[in-house]
């Protein structure tokens, strides 16, 4: 050290404190404002890299250390410090002699003359430069795709906002482009999911070559690219879907000693002609890009809307707006369906399914408003309303377990997991009773992300389950990365399936890959006795359908609620449950 602290009455103490302070990794200053000059103690070489003769000893020499951006708040932070209005911390990098930077936690406290000068500043240096790195990361994942780099889902729907609030102020258009790469499951199944990945990449680098600077770009998740293109005409939109194919379809990728042709499909939305709000952009893209692949792929199609879909969207708004009210009114409720042990045949718990009182009373089924919920960008609200209503009746009623279903848009945002996360801090009694359901296509959508949203969920104490297993094309990798607790197998699987021998043979495989990693087993859509035996006999946990309980509104266990509607949801059509992927929350 190039100086010693001054010599006091308690030296061993003294001793003690520095003993601590290197066993710590931290660094201790005193400044001698009045002198400029400064003494360290601890472990200085792992900050700066010099040997205790070279370390700084002045302030002036050590602010030529610190980072010239960070430099200014430092010095904002001492001045407030001096003048008695702010305690003195804050965070800065410092150089080390290699000439790498290095950031530190700082804080410390003022002494001042009897003239309220400050006359020396102690102090203690943290080293926190991998929690800063790790803050970095998770910042970067929150606005970025982690395979391309490209902006994600939130992000690309943020740039889209502002592209539509700026061509509604300039009268300026511009153009969406919803981008599939085709055949990608086919290509990973064939070639494994590594070289999958590398299409991805090399895809999203010929996006960056073919536009232009100012086009925005972004990987929703799964095979999905999205561009927004401002200040473009119909021309432009058309003219730049082209030049992507091209770059697609002229040059194989390269992948090791082969070569993949590689082709996309694109839809295109021109804005504010033809929507005006982003989320309903992105749903008119998609549309376009499912006619673009139905037309056999490596393709561009523009939305169009005749007057049979023009009728169909004004009806589609005003059901959009039917919702809204009954949200407001208190008039969106749930019904709930026993999902019993397929052993003693008891109810285990609930699964909550959403329902809309209409404004005369009657029970509206949610296969008449979901399907327009999810196109009009509304389903986050919904899911917010399911996750509040069963809350309330988990808190209600100590003895009962619930599930919920969440929309794939909803297990990707990180608002509802933050509203969540304040609901269940310091109950766990409540979390330990609530399942959380994902359908197992929006789950594949982007793998990483649901598998961390997965993790952060158990970490509350809720279980999970995947929903809709079997109907996408889950592996053993991915049931194993996502680490649910329960599988639910899908309803499609599990009708008629003792007349269906290929049925049988699928519920099996099923059952042995679940039972491999340790994950309870649901049947959905069970409605006859001889299914529900069998079913059971083949070493499925739980059971699910008509013939054990349709979705009641009021639920027997409800009705000492008196928030409960007293209504019953007793029409067979309306109450039963509908497999499609991304339909959740009904």
């Amino acid at each position: 050290m190039t100086r010693s602290f001054e010599k006091t009455d308690g030296l061993t103490e003294l001793a003690c404190l520095r003993a601590a302070v290197h066993a710590s990794g931290d660094i201790v200053y005193d400044w001698d404002l009045a002198t400029d000059t400064m003494s360290w103690s601890g472990r200085t070489g792992g900050l700066f890299g010099l040997d205790d003769n070279a370390l700084p000893s002045s302030g002036e020499m050590f602010h030529g250390r610190v980072n010239p951006e960070d430099l200014p708040d430092r010095m904002r932070a001492l001045s407030d410090h001096f003048a008695g209005t702010e305690v003195y911390d804050c965070e800065f990098r410092v150089r080390a002699e290699a000439g790498q930077f290095q950031w530190v936690h700082d804080r410390g406290a003022v002494e001042m003359s009897s003239g309220g000068a400050p006359t020396r500043l102690r102090g203690i240096l943290r080293l926190v430069t991998s929690r800063k790195q790790h803050e970095a990361h998770l910042e970067y994942l929150a606005n970025f795709d982690d395979l391309t780099g490209h902006f994600n889902k939130l992000r690309l729907r943020e740039a889209l906002d502002h592209a539509l609030a700026s061509a509604l102020r300039f009268e300026q258009p511009g153009a969406f482009l919803a981008i599939g790469i085709d055949q990608l499951g086919m290509i990973n199944t064939a070639y494994g999911f590594e070289v999958g990945d590398a299409i991805l990449i090399e895809f999203a680098q010929r996006l960056d070559r073919c536009l232009r600077a100012t086009d925005v770009i972004g990987r929703p998740g799964g095979d999905r690219f999205g561009v927004v293109l401002g200040r473009s005409t119909e021309d432009d939109a058309r003219g730049a879907a082209e030049r992507i194919l091209q770059a697609m379809r002229g040059t194989p990728v390269q992948i090791g000693d082969a070569k993949v042709t590689v082709t996309a499909s694109i839809g295109v939305v021109v804005f504010p002609a033809q929507s005006k709000t982003s989320f309903d952009v992105m749903a008119k893209a998609e549309s376009a890009l499912l006619r673009a692949k139905s037309s056999g792929r490596d393709c561009a199609h523009l939305f169009e809307m005749d007057d049979a879909q023009r009728q169909s969207y004004r009806e589609a708004m005003d059901i959009g707006e039917d919702v809204k009210e009954a949200m407001k009114d208190d008039r969106l409720c749930l019904a709930y369906q026993p999902v019993v042990d397929a052993r003693t045949r008891g109810t285990s718990y609930h699964e909550c399914l959403i329902r809309m009182i209409g404004k005369d009373g009657t029970l509206v089924p949610a296969a008449s408003f979901i399907p327009v919920v999810e196109q009009l960008g509304l389903m986050r609200n919904i899911d917010r309303h399911t996750l509040a209503l069963s809350l309330e009746d988990l808190e209600a009623h100590p003895d009962i377990t619930l599930a919920i279903n969440i929309s794939g848009l909803t297990a990707t945002e990180r608002s509802w997991l933050r509203i969540l996360i304040s609901r269940l801090k310091g109950r766990r009694d409540l979390a330990r009773r609530l399942i959380v359901e994902i359908t197992e296509t929006a789950a594949l959508q982007d793998i990483e992300e649901s598998a961390r949203f997965v993790a952060s969920l158990r970490e509350l104490g809720c279980r999970v389950a995947l929903d809709d297993f079997g109907a996408g094309y889950t592996t053993f990798r991915h049931l194993k990365a996502l680490t649910v607790d329960i599988v639910k197998i899908d309803g499609s699987f599990v009708r008629d399936i003792k007349q269906c021998e290929e049925n049988q043979m699928f519920v099996r495989n099923l059952l042995s890959l679940a039972n491999t990693l340790g994950v309870e087993t649901v049947a959905e859509c069970v409605e006859t006795a001889d299914d529900a035996d069998f079913l059971a006999s083949e070493g499925v946990d739980f059971l699910q359908g008509y013939y054990f309980g349709k979705p009641e509104v009021d639920a027997e266990w409800r009705k000492g609620n008196p928030k409960s509607a007293a209504r019953k949801a007793d029409d067979p059509q309306a109450m039963r449950m509908f497999p499609t992927a991304g339909m959740a929350s009904f």
